[in-house]
């Protein structure tokens, strides 16, 4: 009888042993391709060609592109090194996921709205000028202060914030040169700011707060944020993420504030932030438009008009959202301090327009 037990066991552990192993690769095996649904789909030998252009490049500064469509990634290409999980500095396209949480921040009622003076919910010590800012005005580039990044002598430009020793103080020193709301300049301390209003009204640094209510409902597990010399959120930029998680930063705009059945924007708040609410053709080649700390730009091509809105950062870092298409597109650069980073998103960006039939 031992010996017709062993015997059994021989061939019924071994089966066992085989089964479990299908079922382990099954829970490891990569899910499927996004499956085709309606809206057109990608002319692949057109996505194909390009990737394969990229890889060409001399510069070697290139390092990711991702689309996804339909909340699905359709294609993605990696270069010089990076991956899938590479994480990238996307500087100033930082400054439109600062602005993404001051509207989790006023979704969870921290915040009443954006046309609240920032005074109220920053340290005391505001100049009594400065206290005329409202949110909206810090979330759309006009709070009047005299801080431009294009210049270097402005008392507020990003570099002499970047090399003070604490930034509350600095920001305070810093004048008005127009009445709030009244002109947009491109301004580092704005998105500073913003994040400050954030981190004080919920008592927690703006990464934690990013962690907490934003990149854990999407799914987003790696990242890493600069702190300032006081440990002050850096809203204005140093953000690195990788560009598969940028995607979903998109798709949640594209999705009017929504992950799954969750609401952690209000859609009303997502229209606004990526409405026309100033024009700035007139300061940027690359946008027709500005919203809160995102852009938009209106593209003519073979006949079609289409829509883009995007986060933007030094480099050609970006995240295009394209409504019509339900579609986003990341791309992820080191080119910083080069002009031809941002001419390269826009020719990548437009290529992929090409491709959707």
């Amino acid at each position: 009888m031992k010996n017709l037990l062993q015997a059994m066991l021989c061939v019924v552990l071994p089966f066992y042993a085989a089964a479990d192993a299908v079922s382990q690769a099954k829970v490891d095996a990569p899910k499927p391709p996004c499956a085709e649904v309606a809206g057109g789909r990608f002319d692949t030998v057109k996505v194909e060609l390009l990737f394969n252009e990229l890889e060409q490049e001399s510069t070697r500064d290139l390092r990711g592109v991702v689309i996804s469509r339909h909340g699905c990634v359709q294609a993605e290409r990696y270069f010089n090194g990076d991956g899938p999980e590479s994480l990238r500095d996307i500087r100033s396209a930082a400054k439109s996921i600062t602005a993404v949480l001051m509207g989790i921040a006023i979704e969870q009622r921290l915040l009443p709205g954006v046309d609240e003076p920032i005074a109220k919910f920053l340290p005391a010590g505001m100049p009594t000028a400065q206290q005329q800012i409202r949110i909206r005005d810090l979330l759309t580039m006009r709070s009047g202060l005299d801080s431009d990044d294009d210049d270097a002598k402005s008392q507020g430009n990003e570099d002499r914030l970047d090399n003070s020793s604490a930034w509350i103080p600095f920001a305070y020193k810093v004048p008005l040169k127009y009445a709030p709301g009244e002109r947009y300049v491109y301004s580092s301390l704005n998105a500073f700011l913003a994040g400050a209003v954030v981190e004080h009204v919920s008592g927690m640094p703006l990464q934690s707060f990013a962690q907490q209510h934003l990149f854990e409902p999407l799914g987003i597990k790696d990242f890493s944020w600069r702190r300032g010399p006081k440990g002050e959120g850096v809203g204005q930029g140093n953000l690195s993420i990788s560009a598969r998680d940028m995607t979903k930063i998109g798709s949640l705009m594209l999705n009017k504030g929504r992950v799954g059945q969750r609401q952690i924007l209000p859609d009303a708040w997502v229209a606004e932030a990526m409405s026309p609410i100033v024009n700035i053709a007139q300061y940027d080649p690359y946008a027709d438009s500005y919203g809160y700390m995102w852009y938009s730009k209106q593209y003519e091509q073979a006949e079609r008009s289409i829509l883009v809105h995007f986060a933007s950062g030094n480099g050609g870092n970006k995240i295009y959202i394209v409504p019509q298409y339900d579609l986003v597109i990341a791309v992820t650069s080191t080119a910083y301090g080069q002009g031809y980073g941002q001419r390269r998103s826009e020719h990548i960006l437009l290529q992929l327009l090409d491709a959707v039939s």
